[in-house]
């Protein structure tokens, strides 16, 4: 695959598409799902095994794509709202680690205390 086809698939790849999905009307509302997207890649290309030579050695690319639910735009009454999507598992951890540290901090204070005492 030459560099060109890799660059013009990751370009179709993060299209508007990708991040606003297909509109679902219900009962006279309509949601449209939105995702945030993040990407990279690489690429190389080849050259001359020794000079003059038409055999080339190495070339290639690769990338990546991550999407995660950002929430939904809800239509309703002609008016809009945005609905954003809640993370559980990322709240929890964020709470998991919030206690740890204030639990060290908690810790190292009394230490201090206890050594002063």
């Amino acid at each position: 695959m030459a560099l060109r086809d890799l660059v013009g698939g990751i370009a179709d790849s993060s299209s508007v598409r990708r991040v606003f999905g297909e509109p679902i009307e219900k009962d006279g509302m309509i949601v449209i799902p939105a995702a945030s997207i993040r990407g990279a890649f690489g690429g190389g290309d080849g050259s001359p095994i020794e000079a003059g030579s038409p055999q080339l050695s190495g070339s290639g690319g690769g990338g990546v794509f991550s999407a995660t639910p950002a929430g939904a735009y809800v239509l309703k009454n002609g008016e809009v709202s945005w609905i954003p999507a809640v993370d559980a598992n990322r709240s929890l951890l964020l709470g998991c680690v919030t206690g740890i540290v204030s639990l060290l901090v908690l810790r190292s204070i009394v230490r201090t205390i206890v050594k002063r005492g």
